[in-house]
């Protein structure tokens, strides 16, 4: 694989944020979304995923608290309406209120030497914030051990400091960490263990009831999950929603592009497909003769199934 400069601070368009106001914004997102937001404080940030009540995922964010009453969930701007209208149906007498509040603010993905040029600690674990200014910044997965940080600014703010990023390189940045971002093309596919969202903070199985909790602690509890989520490359362009094949069924798909972005040529992608499919190898994407995939090692671990 092409070496890859992950280096600067990159605006990220495709994104935006969904605002929830209001005493009870905290205990309402706690009883709709797959993490703890009752308990979340302003030094803290949340992976999170909205589900159907079949388990399955129809949103995926990043969580923030910055004042007690307002939480902050970034998420793609392509879901964002028809996720804030979702959302919106059960508010009901909940004391919260939930807008599309992307035009508020400037969204940064800051990667590479830029993370410490910002004043950002680069050995901080992932799902930490802080503030710098008016700026919340989550410190993310790394892509290929680059720290990357997220960077969240009232709108018209100045950006970070460093050189400018093409926001395709940050999207093949996002590839790399193994977290999925949801899109249009991928929505109600999986249950979040499907995308590791059980191994990377998305998931709290602890809290209380929401909308697929069942099937989702099912899922974690009975060791009936048989797909997970892998990091490949390949030579050709890849697109979310394609199917991959094995080498041993070409009639059967065993799993799908979830995100795929290219840099320097190299085409990358989260796919979540049959873990045994690991084993059979000749691995293809768009069909039994399609472009090959390699796998490559997850950058963090897995939780065993219980």
């Amino acid at each position: 694989m092409n070496p890859v400069v992950l280096n600067g601070v990159a605006a990220l368009p495709h994104l935006g944020v969904i605002r929830a106001e209001g005493p009870d914004a905290a205990s309402f997102l706690h009883g709709q979304l797959t993490q703890d937001f009752a308990l979340l404080d302003a030094s803290q940030a949340r992976l999170a995923a909205l589900c159907t009540a079949k388990g399955r995922m129809i949103a995926s964010f990043v969580g923030i608290r910055p004042q007690p009453e307002t939480i902050l969930l970034v998420c793609s701007r392509d879901i964002l309406a028809a996720t804030l209208k979702r959302l919106s149906m059960y508010v009901l007498r909940a004391k919260a209120r939930l807008t599309d509040a992307s035009a508020d603010f400037a969204l940064y993905g800051v990667a590479g030497t830029a993370v410490a040029a910002n004043g950002l600690d680069t050995s901080t674990p992932p799902g930490r914030r802080i503030s710098i200014g008016e700026a919340s910044v989550v410190s993310l997965y790394p892509a290929d051990g680059i720290p990357r940080a997220l960077w969240i600014a009232p709108a018209n703010s100045p950006p970070p400091a460093g050189n400018a990023l093409e926001t395709d390189l940050w999207q093949w940045g996002e590839v790399r960490s193994g977290v999925a971002t949801l899109t249009t093309p991928v929505l109600d596919a999986f249950v979040p263990q499907m995308l590791n969202y059980e191994s990377i903070g998305g998931v709290n199985f602890k809290k209380g009831c929401y909308p697929g909790q069942e099937i989702v602690a099912r899922s974690q509890f009975r060791g009936t999950l048989k797909r997970r989520a892998y990091v490949v490359r390949a030579d050709a362009p890849l697109k979310a929603g394609e199917e991959v094949f094995a080498a041993n069924d070409a009639e059967q798909p065993t799993g799908t592009i979830v995100q795929a972005a290219s840099a320097n040529g190299e085409w990358s992608a989260i796919v979540s497909m049959q873990i045994a499919a690991l084993d059979a190898g000749g691995l293809r994407a768009g069909g039994p003769q399609g472009v090959a995939l390699t796998v490559d090692p997850l950058p963090y671990p897995l939780l065993a199934d219980i």
